[in-house]
């Protein structure tokens, strides 16, 4: 464990002390009579056209009708989110910027790099959870194995053989991959691109025999027969796919990593003006056109977790990510 995560986890042991810092704070005392008063930026670490992204847009539209000003998705890629998460943590505390939080770049990126330019915990207020979900192990038809179990018992014969591929040190695919491995006993060969148009290729010209994909992104690659899907790292079953089983029940219930997206302010943000922006996006969240449609359909879990269990949130995953960090033997690229 490097002294930047001993650090991290020192300092965020806790929720409840986290909850009693922001709340005794003095910036928290009260919120500005007008907001927003300008356009409010929603950074986002990845792409135009990525998973996220495309949510955050979805999000963004809704939210400058409900508060009468632009909200404008900046998209600031580069080094698994730490570009667009220092950005948001060095922005003045008022509101009108806020990060649209991916779970690595707060749980995992601690673990991987010596020092980090923000801390996690002190540079952040929690706003709210805005969804989480699960990937699908997935396999090419070519792979003579067609469940889990199957493909375990493959892997046994064939040490080191069988290839999966991901998107990098670090990132939930070759986490969970690398947990699978150490549990069942079993030697997989790591294969990282570049990104995940180059990932999905591959395993779909079989290039590499397994991955994890998103479910609303494998479904239709399954049902077409073009990939198969061999288990879900979510805690229980995708409804997008309720006939395939997760890791857990098949009997390896430490591979599960959701991922999840979040929405976060720099840590002097008024707690008043935090808890505003909660009720408005939860509000969001529960209306059933937003929630089916830009959701639902797409494979995303609506949560709304309020600013301090949100928090804890953070703080148990950082732990669990941790120990499959250190399983993985990930380092940062």
């Amino acid at each position: 464990m490097t002294d930047a995560t001993r650090t991290f986890l020192s300092g965020a042991c806790a929720a409840g002390l986290i909850a009693a810092a922001a709340l005794t704070a003095p910036a928290y005392a009260q919120a500005p009579a007008a907001w927003p008063t300008k356009a409010v930026r929603l950074v986002v670490g990845l792409p135009p056209g990525s998973g996220s992204d495309l949510l955050a847009r979805g999000l963004a539209q809704r939210l400058t009708m409900q508060w009468g000003q632009s909200v404008v998705v900046e998209n600031r890629p580069g080094a698994s989110t730490i570009v667009a998460n220092e950005a948001v943590a060095r922005a003045a505390p008022d509101g009108h910027t806020l990060v649209f939080a991916i779970d690595g770049g707060f749980t995992v990126n601690p673990h991987l790099y010596k020092k980090l330019p923000y801390d996690p915990i002190k540079d952040f207020a929690p706003i709210t959870l805005i969804t989480t979900f699960g990937t699908l192990l997935v396999a090419n038809p070519s792979l003579p194995a067609n469940s889990v179990a199957e493909l375990v018992a493959l892997a046994k014969k064939q040490p080191g053989k069988i290839s999966y591929g991901s998107i990098g040190s670090g990132s939930q695919m070759h986490l969970l991959s690398a947990m699978l491995g150490h549990k069942a006993g079993i030697e997989l060969l790591h294969v990282p691109y570049k990104g995940i148009p180059q990932m999905m290729t591959a395993v779909l010209t079989g290039e590499v025999q397994l991955s994890w994909v998103g479910v609303f992104s494998a479904r239709p690659l399954v049902q077409t027969g073009r990939l198969k899907a061999l288990g879900f790292g979510g805690t229980k079953r995708a409804p997008m796919m309720p006939d395939v089983p997760t890791l857990g029940e098949l009997g390896y219930p430490e591979v599960e990593a959701s991922v999840w997206y979040g929405l976060l302010a720099p840590a002097a943000t008024p707690r008043p003006l935090v808890e505003r922006i909660h009720a408005d996006v939860l509000k969001l969240l529960k209306d059933p056109e937003f929630r089916d449609r830009e959701m639902l359909a797409k494979g995303y879990e609506p949560s709304g977790l309020g600013p301090d269990e949100f928090a804890a949130l953070i703080v148990r995953e950082t732990a669990a990510r941790a120990v499959m960090v250190k399983i993985s033997g990930a380092r940062a690229e």
